[in-house]
């Protein structure tokens, strides 16, 4: 069932007023690949009224204002992405095209989406319900932390857009247990996965550098985020509190992950796998394409990126769902009256972590000592594929289904390291799984790179590649891996990016394509790194290319093409 979006729907479900409503910069399509979308199921699961407001115009009234005032609060968000992301490319170019738009054109998402829409509300409800900022925008960027588009640090959102209240993190059971202590009128300043303004500390929380400090010293910068993120884990982390001139930002401690149980009701709530068709007539929607059929089997990432934002938003360790839960959703999905027999993608952030855990994360919480990953795969990790591999032959045996595809990348370094199913799950993924290529993330070839990237060596790249290859050939499969690559990371010069050139044509036998300028993400490492020029483990200086032309130059080391082998490739 869709969530109303329009006065008469409201009508229709025989309310006389909302309870909740959710703007999002993302149009609104009814999946559970949409967080606007979870979060609005799981409140009218929970009995209250939801309307969702999707990209509104900011330039009047109409949109804002068209489902009137809630009773509870506002949801805010951006969407999937952050705005700067969606709208900026890494070299500052203005994106043409954003898929969750109807009609493809980027014309519907402000810059800094959570503020705008938060000053949008507060410009036409004056005195309004309390607002709520949340999604990965707000998760992000929840303390002071450097901005790259402005070049700056910039304070917690929570000032900049005036809101009352931030929710981080995978935001279902926070939302929930919110909703219930406005709607009795009780204090919610406990509720872990939560920051608030205040006006004084917390006694028991750990205080952070202040925002002027962090904003003038590289060195107290860094020291913040590193507190920060030792205390990001659900099972460890401290509150905390900064601040922010005479005002003082309260982080309280993050939100338990969802249990099994829990998630798999998430993924079985009523989604319509549409957009709706207030936005379905704008035009059409290129991310349905993607994730109509598409599987979520779990969340969490335990890769350790240093780059990457997954971990810091959906947590480190791995949730996964319910064997039986996976199968009843592909079950479903083969008797939707759209589908024609192909599976899109079924994963997670990385695909091949279904089933993996570690009774330490999962206990007591993430190591403060040690990845993983990195450099090896630590021996607590329960690395095995057996789940997975049993999980997609069922799948398979459903009728009416012809092709099931992994779209999501998976670590080939889990799949080597893993000696009693490693090699099954990959013939399996070769001979059954994959849509003509698959995505795989070296991002890089050079050790000191990787290192700073918090990658593994290529040593279990090449091994993976070879026995790939093997595979499809055995199958007689004309597949090929397509590799994922990094240029200008923190510590990655022109001579590094000449030696990744190099490698990939000797050792991987080809020109890559899917090459990116690196983007510092709020709230990771890489950022850190980007802003202070410093190793923050070792506290080494290191290079950092700052200018975007040679950035770019960096980029066409990897994509261009000579003359022969231009010849070649036609």
């Amino acid at each position: 069932m869709f969530i109303p979006t329009t006065a008469e729907e409201v009508i229709s479900y025989g309310w006389d007023r909302l309870d909740i409503i959710l703007v999002s910069g993302d149009t609104y399509i009814d999946s559970p690949y949409m967080g606007t979308a979870i979060i609005g199921h799981v409140l009218m699961d929970a009995g209250y009224r939801v309307g969702i407001i999707a990209q509104p115009d900011v330039r009047s009234s109409v949109d804002i204002t068209r489902l009137g005032e809630p009773l509870l609060f506002w949801g805010v968000s951006s969407g999937s992405v952050d705005s700067m992301i969606s709208n900026y490319t890494a070299s500052g170019k203005k994106r043409l095209n954003d898929d969750l738009t109807p009609g493809g054109r980027n014309i519907r998402r402000p810059d800094r989406a959570v503020i705008v829409y938060t000053n949008l509300i507060r410009r036409f409800f004056k005195n309004s319900a309390p607002i709520v900022i949340g999604g990965i925008e707000a998760s992000l960027r929840r303390i002071a932390h450097y901005d790259f588009w402005d070049d700056r640090v910039r304070r917690s959102i929570l000032f900049d857009a005036k809101a009352d209240i931030l929710v981080y993190g995978m935001g279902e059971r926070t939302v929930r247990e919110l909703a219930d202590c406005l709607k009795m009128g009780n204090n919610y300043r406990h509720i872990r996965g939560l920051c608030y303004i205040s006006g004084e500390a917390i006694d028991g929380y750990i205080e952070l550098p202040s925002f002027e400090s962090v904003a003038e010293d590289k060195r107290k910068f860094q020291r913040m985020f590193d507190i920060f993120f030792h205390n990001s884990d659900s099972m460890s982390g401290k509150g905390m509190t900064q601040k922010h001139g005479g005002r003082i930002l309260i982080h309280n401690p993050p939100s338990n992950p969802l249990y099994t149980k829990e998630l798999d009701h998430v993924y079985e709530l009523p989604y319509e796998r549409d957009t709706h068709p207030y936005y379905k007539k704008r035009g059409l929607v290129r991310a349905l394409e993607t994730i109509r059929f598409s599987i979520t089997t779990h969340r969490g990432c335990f890769g350790g990126c240093n780059f990457c934002s997954i971990a810091a938003h959906q947590g480190s360790g791995v949730v996964s769902r319910s064997e039986a839960s996976v199968i009843k959703e592909a079950e479903n999905l083969s008797r939707h009256p759209g589908f024609r027999g192909i599976i899109s993608d079924i994963g997670g952030p990385t695909a091949n972590m279904y089933g993996m855990r570690c009774k330490k994360l999962a206990q007591i919480g993430q190591c403060a000592d040690r990845q993983c990953l990195t450099p090896d795969v630590c021996n607590r990790m329960r690395v095995s594929h057996k789940s997975q591999v049993r999980l997609l032959r069922r799948i398979r045996r459903i009728p009416g289904m012809g092709k099931v595809f992994i779209a999501s990348g998976i670590r080939h370094d889990l799949v080597m390291a893993d000696d009693e199913t490693g090699r099954e799950y990959l013939a399996e993924i070769a001979r059954y799984h994959v849509s003509g290529q698959l995505k795989v993330a070296p991002e890089h070839s050079e050790s000191r790179v990787l290192e700073l990237m918090g990658k593994p060596s290529v040593e279990s790249l090449l091994s993976f590649n070879k026995l790939f290859n093997s595979l499809s050939r055995t199958y007689r499969k004309k597949q090929f891996l397509t590799y994922y690559l990094i240029a200008s990371h923190p510590g990655c010069t022109l001579h590094d990016m000449r030696a990744l050139r190099a490698f990939a044509q000797r050792e991987l036998h080809v020109i890559p394509e899917q090459v990116q300028i690196y983007t510092p993400v709020p709230s990771t490492w890489s950022a850190v790194m980007y802003y202070t020029g410093t190793d923050p483990f070792t506290g080494d200086t290191i290079f950092i290319e700052r200018d975007m032309r040679k950035k770019e130059h960096q980029k066409a080391i990897i994509c261009r093409m000579s003359s022969k082998e231009r010849k070649r490739k036609l």
